[in-house]
């Protein structure tokens, strides 16, 4: 796999972080979760291919334990508010000194500088100081998030895993590692550039517009049956397949990009869609170019027959379905772990034994409550 040999260690946190972790695993990292001790559940549900091993980062010795694991690791993963990694003695400045190689990758809302760089928030606060935020929602309604992708997902653990790749590279030509300062605020912006670099497309007000719910061509319709079929008919010929598709008359609907006729449109492709299944539309426009597509639902998406001959998703050993890693590769695929997430803890012997820890050593850090040592329960 293209990651095979990188060394990551994860600190246990929620949705962005453990998201970057599980795709340097999918692509074959070999990533460890750092989690607390005294705390057998996680709420990471984004463990996929990791590791776990238990610390108290309270403790001298488990400080120390992780000084020790960064002197062989190539990535670090940290997803604290600012300030808590110097607070214990682990901020870059001192693990770089241990391992100059080091990626110290610091993913946070705010960033490690600017007025809100100690401020609490979450996806919702980060997409609406981005900017994002104020481009999303229908006409003459308040600003919607689309759930937390944008900022904790996509501006947050996937920017990052792009920058820890590239952070990489470049250590391949200088020998040197370095700080990443991953802020989902800025992510969230980066993922938004054609909102400023297409402005012209963003020119009317929310909700407006061609890509934000004002145009008739680039909506959802419902159906008779009560199901959607999505609509992206932009280009002109596109749209002269939706309304051949449709059997509406082109004459009649001819003002595609005239704004004052949108309400119009929208409401006669409205009463054209509720007069079919969506199974009858499917059969009508698959194989067109009108870019009409049906919505399938969450549930469904695997069984829908272009996602099965890609093999788009796949079912673990828990009978957890989640979609395949992206994007897919010639020579060195990713081949994501099908076992189930690991318990807290449950690999930290395995790892200590790795990275040079006697069992002696490991048998004093556990009586000491430095680490913490959980295995599974036999089911026999």
């Amino acid at each position: 796999m293209a990651l095979a040999g990188v060394r990551v260690l994860e600190l246990a946190g929620l949705a962005p972080a453990p998201y970057c972790g599980m795709i340097l695993a999918d692509f074959g990292a070999h990533v460890i979760r750092v989690d607390k001790t005294r705390s057998p559940m996680n709420a990471d549900t984004l463990a996929r291919g990791k590791r776990s091993i238990a610390l108290n980062l309270k403790s001298p010795a488990g400080v120390a334990v992780i000084k020790k694991l960064c002197e062989k690791s190539d990535v670090l993963i940290e997803p604290f508010r600012h300030g808590v990694m110097e607070k214990l003695g682990l901020g870059p400045e001192k693990l770089l000194q241990l391992n100059s190689k080091l990626i110290y990758a610091r993913l946070t809302g705010y960033g490690q500088s600017g007025q809100y760089a100690t401020a609490a928030g979450h996806d919702i606060n980060f997409l609406a100081i981005s900017g994002v935020l104020s481009k999303l929602g229908r006409r003459n309604e308040k600003p919607y998030a689309p759930l937390n992708l944008l900022a904790d997902f996509a501006g947050g653990g996937l920017m990052c895993a792009m920058g820890i790749i590239m952070a990489l590279y470049e250590r391949t030509r200088s020998g040197q590692g370095q700080v990443i300062d991953a802020s989902m605020v800025e992510g969230a912006a980066y993922v938004g550039s054609f909102l400023w670099k297409g402005q012209y497309l963003f020119s009317r007000p929310r909700g407006e517009n061609i890509l934000d719910g004002g145009a008739p061509f680039y909506e959802t319709y419902k159906t008779s049956d009560g199901k959607f079929m999505a609509v992206g008919a932009i280009e002109p010929q596109f749209f002269k397949e939706l309304l051949k598709g449709l059997e509406l008359d082109s004459e009649t609907l001819h003002s595609q990009m005239d704004v004052s006729e949108w309400d119009g449109m929208k409401t006669v492709l409205s009463k054209a869609f509720c007069k079919k299944t969506q199974a009858e539309w499917c059969q009508i426009f698959d194989g067109t170019d009108a870019c009409v597509t049906p919505v399938i639902p969450f549930e469904d998406a695997t069984h829908h027959p272009h996602n099965k001959e890609r093999g788009s998703y796949f079912i673990n050993d828990a009978e957890e379905l989640s979609p395949s890693p992206a994007p897919i590769f010639s020579r060195t695929p990713a081949s994501p772990s099908t076992k189930r997430d690991p318990l807290n803890g449950e690999h930290t012997e395995e790892i200590l034994l790795e990275y040079g820890f006697s069992k002696e050593m490991i048998s004093e850090l556990q009586s000491s409550g430095s680490i913490e040592c959980n295995k599974p329960k036999s089911h026999l």
